[in-house]
């Protein structure tokens, strides 16, 4: 016979009012994860770029370094821009050696949350960064993303064929 008390804290945890609370409010809001994520407050020292300000920063790409922190999933889906340095915000210390240091940067994430976080991380570092950007909230202010497709996996075959 199953031990019922395994199930108690799983059961209790589901019938709480703040689990209750927090699903009737995003059920009542009509918001998707992400949307409701989207919504939250920026709270990072580096500012957060509209796109009249990151289009300025753009037209002198050879003063800029964007980093996008995205997922490569996030980037074919929603779009980028078209030049950047791809370092997924988890690995972004790991590779801190290969940012340049002698270019503003600008930080790109879907709506500047982990921009924000990237951005933060790295003028900590002693890089120059001047913001972090949403590449949605760039797209809703009328900004044109770049649509990147996803790369189809070489096979052993096709590299052997192409003469190696």
């Amino acid at each position: 016979m199953r031990n019922p008390f395994k199930l108690l804290p799983v059961l209790v945890a589901l019938a709480s009012p703040a689990f209750a609370a927090t699903e009737q409010d995003a059920a009542k809001s009509g918001l998707t994860p992400s949307a409701q994520r989207a919504s939250q407050p920026y709270k990072y020292k580096t500012p957060k770029l509209n796109r009249a300000q990151f289009d300025a920063l753009l037209a002198h790409p050879e003063q800029l370094l964007v980093i996008d922190v995205r997922r490569p999933d996030e980037l074919t889906k929603n779009g980028g821009f078209p030049a950047y340095l791809s370092i997924q915000s988890k690995e972004l210390e790991k590779y801190l050696s290969y940012i340049p240091r002698d270019r503003s940067i600008v930080t790109v994430s879907n709506h500047a949350g982990r921009a924000g976080a990237a951005a933060d991380l790295l003028a900590e570092k002693g890089f120059r960064v001047v913001g972090a950007v949403g590449a949605q909230n760039y797209e809703e202010e009328g900004g044109a993303l770049t649509k990147i497709a996803p790369q189809t996996p070489r096979t052993a075959e096709a590299g052997q064929s192409s003469g190696g």
